[in-house]
C-alpha cells in the first residue's frame, strides 16, 4: 500500500508512520515529490489501512492491486532520472550509450572509443562475458576484457557499461563498470537482482525474449525492493514469428512503460532488428516516441567484428545517426547532449 503524507508534513510524522508499519512486518520505502511524502509499504501482512490513516500527518492510504509497486507511477508520478557521468536518462533527457558488442582486443576498443567521443559519447559498452547460444561462438575476453574497456573508457573521458551474468562476479564488476547490465536471459534470474538490488550502481535491465510488461516491471522491482533505486530499463526487441529481423523491436513499450512506471526506458535498436540498416530508422522512431535513451552497438570494423558485426554501425554511420535524433529529439521536448 502507499501512504501518502499530507503537504509540509513533519519529518517527526513521517519517521512515527515509517516505525509503525515497520512494526508490523511491512518494509518501508519513502519517495519524496514536490508537494508530498509518499512511504511505500511492501509486504503481505494484513493490515487495516484505517488505522494507518488516524496516524499524524498522513493524508490518505492507498492499496495497490499490481504486483509492481516501487516502479509503480503510482508511488512515484515524477519520472526518476538517472545521471551517469554527464549523461542523463529519463524525465526531459535523452541518454545515448554505444560501443562494439564485444570487447575483442585493446585496439579495436580504442579505436572505437576514439571515433565515438568525436560523436560526444560518453558512456562506452562492451562485453567481456558474452551468453550466446551456442556453446562454440565467441564468449569473450572475461575479467581481460573489463580491465581493457575501464582503461580505454578511463583514456577517453567515459563512462562503462557491460553485462553481468552470476553473482559470483560482482566484485569483479564493481571494480571495472559503472552500469551493471542485465540481460534478457537472466531478467528473472532473480537471486542476481536480489544482489543488484542491494548495490549502490545503476543496472540497465533488458527486457526477456518473451517476457510481457508485467514481467519485466516485477524484475524490476525485485532490484528496487533491496533498495537501489536507480534502475533504467532497455526494450530490446521479442522473440516472434518474423525472421526477416533478429527480433521484433517492440517501440509500443515506450508508450506503455512511461504510463505504468516512472523509470526511465531505453531502446536498443542493435539487437532489436539484428540488421546493420535497420538500426537508424528504428532509433529515430524510438526517439520520435519518447525514448529515454539508446543503446547502440558501433565497431570501428564492423565487417570483421568477432560478435554481431552484421547489427553494428560504423562510426560515421552512428555519427550521422547522431545528427538527426538530435534534430528530432527537440520536437518532443527531449534534451540530447
Amino acid at each position: 500500500m502507499l501512504i501518502i503524507m499530507k503537504q509540509k508534513a513533519a519529518q517527526e510524522s513521517i519517521d512515527k508512520v515509517i516505525e509503525y508499519i515497520k512494526k508490523r512486518g511491512f518494509d518501508a520505502h519513502v519517495s519524496n515529490g514536490e508537494l508530498h511524502t509518499v512511504i511505500g509499504a511492501v509486504g503481505n501482512k494484513i493490515i487495516d489501512k484505517r488505522d494507518i490513516e488516524l496516524l499524524d500527518g498522513v493524508e490518505e492510504v492507498i492499496r495497490i492491486s499490481t504486483g509492481f509497486k516501487l516502479t509503480s507511477r503510482v508511488f512515484q508520478a515524477e519520472d526518476t532520472v538517472i545521471e551517469v557521468n554527464g549523461v542523463k536518462f529519463g524525465g526531459d533527457y535523452t541518454g545515448l550509450i554505444a560501443g562494439p558488442c564485444t570487447v575483442e582486443s585493446y585496439e579495436q576498443t580504442d579505436k572505437t572509443a576514439e571515433a565515438l567521443e568525436k560523436s560526444n559519447v560518453k558512456i562506452l559498452r562492451g562485453g567481456a562475458f558474452k551468453p550466446r547460444t551456442s556453446p562454440y561462438a565467441f564468449q569473450g575476453l572475461g575479467e581481460e576484457g573489463l580491465k581493457i574497456i575501464r582503461s580505454v573508457a578511463d583514456n577517453h573521458n567515459m563512462a562503462v557499461t557491460s553485462e553481468i551474468m552470476e553473482i559470483s562476479q560482482i566484485p569483479m564488476f564493481l571494480k571495472y563498470v559503472d552500469i551493471l547490465q542485465i540481460g534478457a536471459r537472466n531478467m528473472q534470474n532473480y537471486n542476481l537482482l536480489k544482489e543488484v538490488g542491494m548495490l549502490n550502481k545503476p543496472v540497465l535491465l533488458k527486457r526477456g525474449l518473451s517476457s510481457t510488461f508485467e514481467e519485466w516491471l516485477m524484475s524490476a522491482e525485485y532490484i528496487m525492493s533491496g533498495g537501489n533505486r536507480q534502475v533504467i530499463l532497455c526494450e530490446r526487441g521479442i522473440r516472434t514469428f518474423e525472421r526477416y529481423t533478429r527480433n521484433t523491436l517492440d517501440l509500443s513499450a515506450i508508450p506503455v512503460i512511461k504510463k505504468l512506471s516512472h523509470l526511465p526506458i531505453i531502446i536498443d535498436p542493435s539487437h532489436g532488428t539484428g540488421l546493420r540498416d535497420k538500426v537508424a530508422p528504428m532509433s529515430r522512431a524510438a526517439v520520435a516516441a519518447g525514448c529515454d535513451g539508446l543503446i547502440i552497438e558501433v565497431h570501428y570494423d564492423a565487417d570483421n567484428a568477432l560478435c554481431d558485426g552484421a547489427q553494428s554501425l560504423y562510426p560515421d554511420e552512428y555519427n550521422k545517426l547522431y545528427q538527426e535524433i538530435k534534430q528530432i529529439a527537440p520536437i518532443i521536448n527531449k534534451i540530447i547532449d
